[in-house]
């Protein structure tokens, strides 16, 4: 069976974040090539923090045991971390985020709250109508989002619509910018000179 080079070239190069990480590689002995690919998960959960399991496994080019048995590996051995989220099992470095960061990550992996935070941001007087209209979705839509967003914290309804974190969701917006969509891109090309890197 030929090799896939298309598959071997990614997971080189997220294996090169991953092997960079302090706690990312595990002792391997003959592994058959499985560390390349543990590290490649390492360095894909550190550049695309809560990602699911479904996104990880083919952004890697990984089958669904191959992902689920390296998984297992780095989470015993406490490099990734689990987060339940509705339907979704979201992957974090360990130890790296507090819970408020996870929910908020999840909920950014979402490309309509994604739109609403970053417009929020861009526009704290927005209204439900202003963030339909942008994204190009329902106002029922939105409205169902924004409940969503309050529950978890991120938002608050009581005069209009208001992040109520906006500096440490900018932060992660920013941070993990290039792992999220083009608007979020140029929210962070406008906003990174605000933003300091201190952890």
């Amino acid at each position: 069976m030929g090799i896939d080079e298309d598959k071997r070239s990614t997971l080189r190069r997220f294996a090169a974040v991953g092997a960079a990480g302090p706690l990312s590689r595990l002792p391997t002995g003959d592994d058959g090539g499985e560390s390349e690919a543990r590290d490649a998960i390492a360095g894909y959960v550190a550049s695309t923090p809560g990602a699911h399991f479904s996104k990880l496994r083919d952004d890697l080019k990984l089958g669904t045991g191959e992902a689920q048995h390296h998984l297992r590996r780095l989470s015993k051995s406490g490099v990734v971390e689990t987060h339940r989220d509705g339907d979704y099992r979201r992957f974090y470095p360990a130890g790296r985020f507090s819970n408020f960061e996870r929910v908020a990550l999840g909920y950014l992996r979402r490309d309509t709250p994604r739109g609403m935070v970053v417009a929020l941001l861009r526009n704290p007087d927005a209204s439900g109508a202003d963030l339909a209209n942008e994204l190009g979705v329902s106002a029922p839509t939105v409205s169902k989002y924004a409940a969503e967003l309050e529950r978890a914290g991120l938002l608050s309804r009581e005069d209009g619509y208001a992040i109520t974190e906006p500096e440490q969701l900018l932060v992660l917006l920013v941070r993990y910018a290039d792992s999220f969509d083009a608007n979020t891109a140029d929210l962070a090309a406008d906003a990174a000179g605000l933003v300091s890197y201190d952890n």
